[in-house]
């Protein structure tokens, strides 16, 4: 009596089993627009086994530029082109993953795609699969070693570089009554300031200043030994110095570059600073150009003028080192993944 009823029961079974597989499980139904010359995606997951199934259709029947099915991250399974519709594409899934839908559109006007996602389980172990596709956000942390220079110290310098001497020939001597000299600022001039005297009573009115510093700038003296009354023009500190008005005078101009011949040849020329009829003379400079020249014009009929110039200039000198530096490098990632 039992075996009258087993081979039934077995076809039944079997029945049962091919019914099942062959129900087809909406994944989605909807349109997606795409731009002009514009590309728009779709993301679901599938496992392994699953039947896709895949329908596609233009609203007013218009080609599509392409239309692609992608096992990410870029395994192309399925690419059609220049189609308006497609009906019920069957592609078998190898391993679970999830598949990008690629909808491509090269015309000038905008498209409306209408598509429909199914899939067919392989089995009852999949029938819930969850095909959503998850999006995230995250940050690639990543570290490098590298050597980094940096100023190990700093000096501060005093450069009393340049006093010198010069005799401007007066107006009616042979030669001419104008004369320049050029100099260097050293390298690394953060100031510089100069002094510039055409009577005997300017060199004494400096070596006044000097004493003066000396009883009052002890501190100073003993971390800068060449501190000196320019040095605190330069620095814009007391510097002792005073101004003349009665003396014998001089005309000069600072200047740079070709502006030293043009005022030779007595030609319009530009300056940086000047000082007219001047017993004496001083002031702070920004360092600019490091070359510059003295101009010197002497004004008097008959009387030859000798003209001292001292120049400052404030250094600071920068020692370089290295290290080694551990550096932290966040890159922002944007990653997807299936809940199952």
């Amino acid at each position: 009596m039992a075996r009258k009823y087993f081979l039934p029961m077995i076809f039944a079974g079997l029945l049962s089993i091919f019914a099942y597989g062959q129900q087809p499980i909406d994944v989605a139904e909807s349109v997606v627009k795409v731009g002009i010359k514009g590309e728009e995606v779709v993301y679901y997951g599938f496992a392994e086994g699953d039947q896709l199934i895949f329908s596609f259709e233009e609203a007013s029947g218009k080609e599509m530029k392409e239309i692609e099915i992608l096992e990410m991250p870029a395994n192309s399974r399925f690419m059609d082109i220049k189609t308006s519709k497609i009906e019920n594409k069957t592609i078998t899934i190898p391993r679970t993953a999830i598949y990008k839908f690629r909808f491509a559109n090269s015309a000038l006007l905008p498209r409306a795609c209408k598509y429909k996602i199914q899939r067919i389980p392989a089995s009852a172990a999949t029938q819930k699969f969850n095909s959503t596709v998850y999006f995230d956000s995250y940050n690639d942390t990543a570290w490098t070693t590298e050597v980094e220079t940096y100023i190990d110290r700093s000096d501060t310098v005093i450069n009393n570089f340049q006093e010198r001497n010069v005799r401007v020939n007066p107006l009616t001597a042979p030669g001419s009554s104008k004369t320049t000299f050029n100099f260097t600022l050293p390298e690394n001039t953060v100031a510089w300031s100069y002094y510039i005297y055409a009577d005997r009573a300017g060199q004494q009115v400096f070596m006044d200043a000097v004493k003066e510093l000396n009883a009052n700038a002890g501190p100073v003296l003993e971390k800068f030994p060449k501190y000196n009354p320019l040095a605190a023009v330069a620095l814009e500190a007391n510097s002792y110095l005073t101004k003349l008005d009665t003396g014998q005078h001089i005309n000069y101009w600072i200047v740079e570059n070709e502006n030293a011949e043009l005022f030779q040849s007595g030609q319009q020329f530009r300056f940086i600073k000047k000082g007219g009829k001047i017993v004496n003379d001083f002031s702070k400079m920004e360092p600019g150009d490091r070359a510059y020249h003295f101009c010197l014009h002497n004004d008097y009929k008959d009387v030859q003028v000798t003209v001292t110039v001292r120049i400052t200039a404030i250094l600071i000198n920068e020692k370089l080192s290295s290290r080694s530096v551990r550096r932290m490098h966040i890159t922002p990632r944007h990653g997807m993944h299936l809940r199952n």
